[in-house]
Order: structure tokens, then sequence, then C-alpha cells
């Protein structure tokens, strides 16, 4: 018999603890006070350590949550122009913060910047000019999926830019950076930071999952064999770029909910928000006509009713 390798138990609590991930992301949403109170009563034994620190997970995520409400009604309020930025390896999970932060704010107040690759066209450009096109305008927050930030990454470790291109964007990203703090712009930077076998075994799990397996482009298998050299660059990266006016800060993503949480904590504590007071809204009544009739919509432009029987036997 084959001996169990040291970190086969350790591998096999991640990769569980990455399946229920999955699952509970689907949950999320459906989340309120009572339910999750419900859902943390009778697990105070040590048996239940772990489900109580996932409900325990849900019911801090809820309440951050209403927090990045405040905070979205206090930029609105004070016309505030706020950018951050999600830097980390693939598979870091930069993506399920930001869908966390996004999930119960208003999209037109708080929106997400995932630039593809560049056209022939924006490559003869100013390099960071089709970013500046995202930015906010007063009473917004943008959230970059990676960011200009491409070019001290993927592109100087894929060989997509020249050696000139890299320094010349070592040079420009701070002072493009300083002009937009000094324009009013609030800019955070956050790069997740995951281990050599966190990122194997995400991938892998990736592979193996049919609703996940789109996250994997040649690309980021590529960028998987040049682990090493994506490590020497993010280290020159930080280190170039990390300004006072802008500085960097590393989010420890081996365990993704931990990182979540962490991360929309401190991104709450960078701002002086405060809850901004509402007028009490009222509904008003409905205005009744005696002559309106609602007319009848054709059966044929109704959609095909294929679950009302499977879900009423379930």
């Amino acid at each position: 018999m084959k001996p169990a390798h040291p970190n086969d138990h350790a591998t096999k609590e991640q990769a569980l603890a990455e399946l229920t991930d999955s699952f509970d992301e689907s949950l999320e949403l459906e989340f309120d006070d009572d339910t999750i109170a419900g859902m943390l009563q009778g697990f105070d034994s040590p048996a239940d350590a772990k489900t109580a620190e996932r409900q325990s997970y849900f019911k801090e995520l809820l309440r951050l949550q209403r927090e990045l409400v405040k905070l979205q009604d206090w930029v609105v309020h004070s016309k505030r122009r706020v950018v951050v930025l999600f830097e980390g390896r693939d598979s870091a999970g930069k993506g399920g913060v930001i869908k966390r932060i996004t999930q119960r704010l208003n999209p037109r107040v708080c929106r997400v910047a995932a630039l593809p690759a560049p056209s022939e066209r924006e490559r003869t450009q100013w390099y960071f000019q089709r970013y500046v096109a995202h930015l906010p305008a007063a009473g917004e927050i943008v959230l970059f999926d990676r960011s200009w930030y491409n070019r001290a990454g993927v592109e100087r470790v894929m060989g997509f830019c020249n050696d000139a291109d890299v320094e010349e964007f070592f040079r420009s990203a701070p002072e493009f950076e300083r002009m937009l703090v000094r324009s009013g712009v609030t800019l955070i930077k956050y790069w997740f930071s995951i281990t050599d076998e966190g990122q194997n075994l995400r991938f892998q799990m990736r592979i193996q999952d049919p609703l996940k397996k789109w996250k994997l482009s040649p690309m980021d298998l590529e960028s998987r064999r040049r682990w090493e050299l994506y490590t020497k660059a993010k280290e020159t990266m930080l280190e170039r770029t990390h300004i006072p006016e802008a500085p960097w800060w590393v989010v420890d993503a081996v365990d993704k909910k931990k990182a979540r949480i962490n991360c929309i904590h401190h991104l709450l504590g960078q701002f002086p928000y405060e809850e901004v007071v509402r007028t009490p809204v009222e509904l008003p009544a409905r205005v009744h006509n005696p002559d309106y009739i609602r007319g009848p919509v054709p059966p044929q432009m109704y959609i095909p009713d294929v679950y009302s029987k499977a879900l009423s036997k379930g």
C-alpha cells in the first residue's frame, strides 16, 4: 500500500473547504438576520466547531454588507470618488471578494471594471488611457478586477511587453496614482496572496468542475508553469509602486472566507463614513380609476410552465 503523504490530510481538508465554499456561494443572497440566527442555534459543541465557524462567517459577512450599504450611501452623499484595485494570482479569490462587496449594493453606484486584453488600437494609446475611461465620477465606487498592474504582472511574465515598457510603467504608475489622489480620488490597492500548493489545488478542482472549468484559460495554465517568474514580478511591483499616497495592502487569501471578511473589514476602515439620515419612505396610495380595465395577455405570450408540478412534488 502506498504510504500516505504527510500533506494528504491537509489537502483533503482544503478540497472540502473549496467544495463547501462553492455551495455556500449560492446561498448567501438568501440570508438575513433571522435565517442566520436560526442556523447558528445548536452549534456549540466541539464536534460542530467547523459548522459553527461557517455560520459565524455568514453572520459577519451580512453585518459587513450592511456596513457597505452605509458606505455606499455616504459616498453618494459626500460625492466621493473611490477606486479599489484587486490584484493577485489566478484563483487567489479576487472575484469572490468583489462579488461579496457588490452583492447588496446599487450597481449604479458600485460597479466592476474587468477589462479584456487590449485591442490593436488600444495598444497604440497611452498605456493608462483605457483605464482612465472607467474611473468614477462623484458618488461612485469602481472596483477593478485586475488593473493597470497587468503590465507589471501578466504582460511582463508572458512577454507581451519589453523591458523598456516595464521600466516606463514603474516610473509612470506612481505619478499617475499621485495625480489621481491629488484630484480627490481615494485609491486603495489589494494584493491577494496564496501559496503554490493552494493555487495548484484550486486549479485541479476547477479542471474537475464543469461549472468552473471556464475560469481556466490557456493563459492561466501557462501562468501556473511560470509561478516563480510571477513571484519575482510581484515582488518588484510591490517594491516599486508601494507609495504613501496609495500603499499596497496584502490579503492572506489561503482561506477564502477569512480573506473576504478581512478584506471587506479593512476596506470599510479606510473611510470616515457615517450613516446618512434618510427621509422616511412612505408608499403612496395607488390611484384607482373606475374605468380602468386590465387587458388580457394572450396565452401564447407566456413561457411554458415547466416546473410547477416538479417543484410542488419536492
